[in-house]
């Protein structure tokens, strides 16, 4: 069974920047589509971008014109490069397939001055 590896989170400031890495331990990545999902403390998971097997990406309103997901597939590795910060950023952060699976531990993001 592949595992999901999630990490790069942090306390940033409003206006910052993060760069979320998902390393997977064997070559999911080029047989499925993937998302970065979020959870917000008394939420639910949401999408917040995701990248199918070709290439092609989608991304939630919420986040469009400052996150970016991308990946490479001979390093099993998916990013997620967020931009421009908001306090309502704030959430654990999962990469998973699409539709996911199971979750992982995922990396917690906190925008907060």
């Amino acid at each position: 069974q592949v595992q999901l590896v999630e990490s790069g989170g942090g306390l940033v400031q409003p206006g910052g920047s993060l760069r979320l890495s998902c390393t997977a331990s064997g070559d999911i990545f080029t047989f499925y589509n993937m998302g970065w999902y979020r959870q917000a403390p008394g939420k639910q998971h949401e999408l917040v971008a995701s990248m199918s097997t070709s290439g092609s990406t989608y991304y939630a309103d919420s986040v469009k014109g400052r996150f970016t997901i991308s990946r490479d597939n001979a390093k099993n590795t998916m990013w997620l490069r967020m931009n421009s910060l908001k306090p309502e950023d704030t959430a654990v952060y999962y990469c998973n397939l699409l539709p996911p699976g199971s979750w992982g531990q995922g990396t917690q993001v906190t925008v907060s001055s």
